[in-house]
């Protein structure tokens, strides 16, 4: 394989001058200092997403996304591992170091003085703990993004940061709002987001630098391609099963609203499904059974018993292979009108009827 890069390489993508590759390493070394900008726009974004994170507010987190510099010393990381350069690696990694245990440390503060238990966090904290290969392709986009910005100067470096921020910070603060609360679970979901997310971004810039013609040798090119390669590939194999739990999750719940909404052989004519989730357990091994949590309206006359709830369970489990524990919430249908009525020839415009005591176009 490593022969076969050589060769192409020496074929397809001729090198750029040293002054080119030269000039390119300073602004990623510039770019990866550790210096007071950094440490302000780190502190800034991770209390941005964590408040965000803890609000469940999306368009606050966004708000930390578009400042996160995460992002910085991931490039430089890429051209120091292709060139081998041990100043440029050096100084990325420490930076990338210290800015993820400012973000962990600083969300843990966050999550401590809220004091949100694990029961109360949101979709948006959740959303961040269960990484799949779609995670691993939007990170490979993103760097792609980043590295191509960087190597075409007409384009603008705020278009890929904005794209690579996304993956970034958000997981981090996950991980210190989940370390708050001892739930170990979410947090290593949300630390492997975020370390599929690192290693696909430098693959995939690594990779444009390559295509750019950013590289010293063929042999370093082909060893250091090849090494993160394999580190990137040892993260597939969960991503994978988790991208098919993620999809046997939706399609075992489509394969319940269909059956529940089959009012006959469910919990009766008289109520109506308004909404319907389900609550997988946090890891497909766990022995927690998943629970249906459905909303439903009924008529008082008709009220759901537990014998009904746990006939549809057996149901379900009859016809799905999977045991799930059913929860209804129910709001009672009440029909309410006036305790009076108007004939249909009465005159509404010339005034109030008499005698009643009450007209709705009374002054």
């Amino acid at each position: 394989m490593l022969v076969k890069i050589r060769q192409w390489l020496r074929e397809k993508i001729p090198r750029v001058p040293p002054d080119m590759r030269e000039k390119l390493r300073q602004e990623l070394l510039q770019e990866a200092e550790l210096d007071t900008d950094f440490l302000v726009l780190t502190v800034s974004s991770c209390l941005i997403a964590s408040l965000g994170l803890l609000m469940n507010s999306a368009a606050v987190i966004i708000g930390a996304m578009l400042i996160a510099p995460l992002m910085l010393p991931l490039r430089g990381l890429a051209l120091g591992v292709l060139d081998t350069d041990r100043i440029l690696v050096k100084a990325s990694l420490g930076t990338l170091v210290i800015g993820t245990m400012m973000a962990v440390l600083m969300s843990g503060i966050v999550g401590n003085i809220f004091g949100l238990t694990e029961a109360s966090f949101g979709s948006e904290i959740f959303a961040r703990t269960e990484p799949n290969l779609a995670d691993l392709a939007v990170a490979v986009v993103a760097g792609g993004i980043s590295g191509f910005a960087k190597i075409r100067r007409k384009l603008s470096d705020a278009l890929a940061g904005t794209a690579i921020s996304v993956a970034l910070m958000p997981p981090l603060c996950v991980v210190g709002i989940s370390l708050a609360q001892q739930s170990f679970g979410l947090a290593s979901g949300a630390f492997l987001l975020y370390l599929t997310n690192l290693l696909g971004i430098t693959l995939s810039c690594i990779i444009i630098f390559i295509l750019g013609g950013y590289y010293v040798s063929y042999n370093q090119t082909s060893q250091a391609l090849s090494g993160f390669v394999v580190m990137t590939g040892i993260l597939v194999f969960p991503l994978f099963i988790s991208f098919g739990n993620l999809l046997q999750q939706e399609r075992l719940q489509g394969q319940i609203k269909n059956l529940l909404q089959n009012k006959t052989v469910t919990v009766g004519q008289q109520s109506e499904l308004v909404d319907l989730s389900v609550q997988w357990p946090s890891f497909p091994w766990s022995k927690d059974y998943p629970i249906i949590l459905v909303t439903v309206q009924e008529n008082e006359k008709n009220p759901i018993t537990p014998t009904q709830v746990r006939l549809v369970e057996q149901l379900i489990e009859k016809d799905l292979g999977q045991k799930f524990k059913l929860v209804l919430r129910v709001s009672q249908v009440r029909e309410v009108v006036a305790d009076y009525e108007l004939p249909l020839s009465t005159p509404l415009l010339l005034g109030p009827v008499s005698p009643s005591p009450i007209s709705p176009f009374s002054e």
